[in-house]
């Protein structure tokens, strides 16, 4: 019994110092593995991609991911910097690349290194629906949802008894762990794959930092009504890492009006039915 009480000071006392707050949101979430050890394990992945990811080499859009990229990664270090969150600037290494894949697809690792697949440009169509992807990609990072995750596998697997010994040093027991988090093989080919309250909080942290960086947010329901029709309604919510398609896109009406404090017009490019470009009061 004795044995007990103490394992649980213990266990308790790293849950306690490994809490952590998401920016802007301020949900409470638990941060037990350090941030240099989450880059280190995640860069490794990463590195692994690329070296084997065949780059678009439609320059065009290329040099638009990396504009729009750009755009919205300024704009949260700007917000970052005057809030409080400077020392977490350190972590980033912001990096966007497009790969020649039709997948519908996009992903960030840790430290802001995002892939976007060239087959998710027909839904973005314009550099407005690409900034709502982006915006929802930077959001992972910030929020940390990956060390969130590598977090929770780990008070999952090894439980109270274990965790002090675990988060003491033990970094093979979390690259053990790296592969249950960075799954290139995922089943969706989801390198991520995030649970539904972290995409959701994504989507609203996402519609931000586009308005913050000077898109519209008000674009960014129809590219999720785009996405929603490309996936064909996809699988059940029940069965997914990601919400429904219509959990998504009304929780994006109820957080809309937040975003838009943000928005005070600049970048916003959208497509008129004739295909040409219009400028509207805000990029996302």
């Amino acid at each position: 019994m004795k044995y007990s009480v103490i394992t649980l000071i213990v266990a308790l006392s790293f849950i306690l110092s490994g809490c952590g707050s998401v920016p802007i949101t301020g949900r409470k979430q638990m941060l037990l593995v350090s941030d240099q050890e989450v880059l280190t394990l995640s860069l490794q992945q990463y590195d692994e991609f690329i070296k084997t990811a065949p780059l678009s080499t439609d320059k065009a859009n290329t040099a638009l991911v990396v504009k729009v990229g750009k755009n919205i990664a300024a704009a949260v270090e700007t917000y970052m910097r005057a809030n409080g969150y400077e020392s977490e600037l350190a972590s980033y290494s912001w990096e966007f690349h497009l790969v020649k894949s039709t997948d519908v697809n996009a992903f960030c690792m840790p430290g802001g290194k995002i892939v976007v697949y060239e087959g998710i440009l027909p839904v973005t169509r314009d550099e407005t629906g690409l900034a709502v992807v982006l915006g929802h990609e930077v959001a992972h990072a910030v929020a940390k949802h990956s060390n969130e995750r590598m977090s929770q596998q780990v008070a999952a697997q090894y439980g109270g008894a274990a965790l002090g010994a675990v988060l003491s040093g033990t970094s093979s027991t979390v690259q053990n762990l790296a592969g249950a988090v960075y799954g290139l093989g995922a089943e969706y080919g989801v390198m991520l794959p995030y649970s539904r309250k972290q995409e959701l909080e994504a989507d609203k942290l996402g519609l931000i930092f586009m308005a913050m960086a000077g898109y519209n947010p008000s674009f960014a329901k129809g590219f999720w009504e785009r996405m929603s029709q490309a996936s064909g309604g996809g699988v059940p919510e029940f069965m997914s890492t990601h919400p429904s398609d219509a959990t998504r896109i009304n929780q994006i009406d109820k957080d809309l009006s937040d975003a838009l404090k943000y928005y005070k017009g600049g970048n916003t490019k959208t497509s008129n039915s004739s295909g040409s470009k219009t400028s509207d009061k805000w990029s996302f």
